[in-house]
């Protein structure tokens, strides 16, 4: 199926990429579908992107990768709603906040997206560790892996969307990656 973005252009997704949301996200709880892009950069950041939106997309990273020490502890009824019996089978994404100043880029690990990569389905759920932030620095933890990271993507992510992307816009990546590599 064909998908209009306003920051990829058009995409091919294979409808079995699709992610349902059942509650929505926080904020945007009338949308309910989305999937995965991987615009195949050096920062590591995917985009989970609406399919009912096209103006809707949220920077996302899986929090271990700048964060080796995360642990979601979900509570049975988070498991039991996503249809999962731990975590080991789930995708664990924090969304970020990346503003002008990409050095003040921050992750909220306190409300991460776990999606269940075999059913499909995903729920944003707020975590009751009060040690968590909303907004927890991350571009020196996040700039020490990329120096670090290998080529291997199969250090990145299991999660593999079949996505194209046919033409688009990527500045705001391409200006995150440039000021990485700089520093």
């Amino acid at each position: 199926m064909k998908v209009k973005t306003t920051r990829f252009g058009e995409l091919e997704v294979n409808p079995t990429d699709l992610v349902t949301f059942a509650e929505g996200l926080f904020g945007f709880e009338n949308l309910k579908k989305y999937f995965v892009v991987d615009p195949g950069d050096s920062t590591l950041i995917l985009w989970l992107q609406s399919t009912e939106d096209e103006k809707v997309a949220f920077p996302i990273i899986e929090p271990k990768i700048f964060k080796p020490d995360y642990i979601a502890k979900l509570l049975p009824a988070d498991l039991n709603g996503l249809e999962l019996e731990s975590l080991q089978s789930a995708k664990l994404y924090s969304i970020l906040t990346i503003p002008a100043a990409v050095t003040e880029m921050s992750a909220n690990l306190k409300a991460p997206i776990v999606i269940n990569s075999s059913k499909k389905i995903g729920k944003q759920i707020v975590l009751q560790d009060s040690k968590l932030s909303v907004k927890h620095e991350m571009y020196k933890e996040l700039k020490t892996y990329i120096m670090n990271f290998s080529s291997d993507d199969a250090k990145r992510t299991s999660y593999e969307p079949s996505i194209t992307v046919e033409s688009g816009d990527l500045k705001g990546t391409k200006t995150l990656i440039r000021t990485i590599e700089a520093q």
